[in-house]
């Protein structure tokens, strides 16, 4: 029990919050809450009456007016039903004023400070972090920033049974069972972007009731972040409340700064939920990623982009009371959902052009919209980048194309990477490496013919240089292929990692002789210069003594495996 500093009465130490947030009329141990002000404590009450005009306590200047409690009270009355997401209509059950919405009030218990599960607080700082608490905000002013928001944003998910494609919060999914139990993990949820991070983890904290602080590492520093580490832990000792930060964006974050976050998930003040579009290996700190269990999201199918496509557009007709266009059709959307590449953001990003397109009043010159003006209307960058596995991923994919002869891999490969931009050095550097790493001794002209394509393309720089790539891609997929020479470097340096090997020391014959010290020393010594030789002949060893007979290079261009599904294509 905790006395009260308003009331000065007591109440139970996990519903202070909740107490206070009433005005002092509810979680009494004493259970006699009532409209009216609390009366003084009995001491005081017995001073005389110029006493307590003259001395106020911390309790009379805290306290709610009498007036403003009882408007409060009468005005929760009045209250209607008002929409709190784009998927129906909800009641707030009453509550304006001092009482704060939820997401689902019928649904929901009290938390220690009086609100339901679900529910969240809402700071904004100076520099863009946000706690967020959307039942926070008056209603009508949230009503506007609701309609005013992207479709991508307003269709965002409630509830885990709404998130399409990711079968890790699935039924069955193994992410689901652990929040279903209360056992939710500090986790990296790693996805490319529109795969549904973000939702997700609103999903979580709205489920288990923690309190929920997202923030984003591009626009939040250290010192904050510290910050919230320091209220999750008050919180925690004051309420018994936990508090889920999110981390958007987590490897923005310098592997340094990262290293903030280690005491307070190891110590389990906070549970850190990081999402990242890049690969997790790389750019999150080792000794985090070990504190934290890694999901990977998978791109969405084109069914899963159809279905949310389709939800968009029955919750528009039902919410906006749009006139949905003949246009929108089922196949139009299969051709966004193809045209997303498994992104739901950018495909409810195009569905919100298309229906703009349709629902715009056409002028009496114009022609009738078409659903191929539609289609043209819709502009989309390739997904690429060049600093992450997208830039990796392709590049092996080209080189392993040309390795295998196939053309047509190569070319497709070949024009993905110029038309998302990347740096066409880049690929003609790697062109030489495969002219003497795979096609090698059978055809030696192909490294002059790599290297002349990249000096053509420094030179002439895009878009002309496409052109010398697709010959050079070409006559490498064509070439004969032989991997001898760089197998047999391979197995030099395969036979520097066996014990003492790398330190063996050079015959004496081998060894230059520049002084006349070292010639004294027999350096150089017996050594036949083969120049001097009919048909340059000599019988003379080069290897170390204890290496004599061992062979690097071997006879073979190509190795002797049989693949099984060559000899059942014969």
């Amino acid at each position: 029990m905790v006395v009260c500093p308003i009331c000065q009465r007591g109440v139970k130490t996990l519903e202070i919050n909740s107490h206070i947030d009433s005005g002092c009329q509810t979680f009494l141990l004493d259970d006699q809450a009532t409209d009216q002000p609390s009366s003084p404590p009995s001491h005081t009450q017995s001073q005389p009456p110029s006493t307590q005009q003259k001395k106020r306590t911390a309790a009379d200047f805290f306290a709610t007016p009498a007036a403003k409690r009882q408007a409060i009270t009468n005005g929760s009355a009045a209250s209607t039903p008002r929409p709190v997401n784009g998927f129906g209509i909800k009641t707030n059950n009453g509550n304006k004023g001092g009482q704060k919405r939820t997401w689902d009030e019928a649904n929901s218990s009290p938390t220690a400070d009086n609100r339901p599960v679900g529910a969240e607080t809402s700071t904004l700082s100076t520099n863009g972090t946000a706690e967020r608490d959307p039942g926070a905000a008056p209603l009508s002013k949230r009503s506007k920033t609701h309609r005013a928001a992207p479709l991508a944003e307003r269709m965002r998910p409630d509830s885990l049974d709404d998130v399409f494609g990711q079968d890790l919060v699935g039924p069955n999914g193994v992410l689901r069972s652990l929040i279903e139990t209360d056992r939710v993990p500090s986790m990296i949820l790693w996805g490319g972007s529109g795969t549904g991070k973000t939702t997700i983890a609103r999903c979580i904290a709205r489920r288990v009731g923690s309190r929920f602080i997202e923030l984003n590492a591009t626009s939040t520093g250290v010192s904050e972040v510290k910050k919230f580490f320091a209220e999750a832990a008050n919180e925690l000792n004051l309420t018994g409340r936990k508090t889920i930060i999110f981390c958007d964006e987590i490897h923005r974050f310098s592997k340094s700064q990262q290293d903030v976050f280690l005491k307070p998930v190891e110590a389990g003040t906070i549970t850190l939920i990081g999402a990242t579009t890049e690969n997790p290996s790389f750019k999150v700190q080792a000794a985090l990623l070990s504190r934290c269990r890694t999901f990977t999201l998978a791109s969405l199918t084109r069914e899963d982009l159809q279905r949310i496509l389709v939800r968009a557009i029955q919750a528009e007709i039902v919410e906006e009371g749009i006139e949905l266009s003949p246009l929108i059709d089922e196949e139009l959307l299969a051709y966004l959902s193809a045209f997303a590449d498994g992104d739901a953001r950018t495909a409810l990003n195009l569905l919100e052009l298309a229906l703009s397109l349709t629902t715009r009043p056409q002028g009496g010159g114009e022609a009738p919209l078409t659903k191929e003006d539609i289609k043209a209307a819709l502009t989309k960058t390739l997904v690429y980048d060049r600093a992450g596995d997208q830039h990796y991923d392709t590049i092996s994919a080209f080189h392993k194309a040309v390795r295998g002869s196939d053309s047509d891999a190569a070319l497709y490969y070949l024009a993905r990477m110029l038309q998302s931009g990347e740096d066409p050095l880049f690929i003609a550097r790697r062109m030489v490496v495969i002219a003497s790493e795979d096609v090698g001794l059978a055809d030696n002209s192909l490294l002059p013919l790599a290297t002349a394509t990249y000096t053509a393309t420094q030179q002439i720089g895009m878009p002309e240089a496409r052109i010398p790539l697709a010959h050079c891609t070409v006559a490498l997929c064509l070439a004969p292929k032989s991997t001898r020479a760089y197998r047999a470097l391979n197995n030099a340096f395969s036979a520097l990692k066996e014990p003492g090997v790398a330190s063996l020391p050079v015959p004496l014959h081998l060894r230059n002789a520049p002084t006349r010290l070292m010639k004294d020393l027999g350096y150089g010594a017996e050594y036949k210069y083969p120049p001097n030789y009919k048909d340059g002949k000599v019988r003379q060893e080069y290897l170390p003594e204890e290496l004599r007979g061992r062979r690097f290079l071997e006879d073979r261009d190509l190795g002797t495996e049989v693949d099984p599904d060559v000899e059942m294509e014969g």
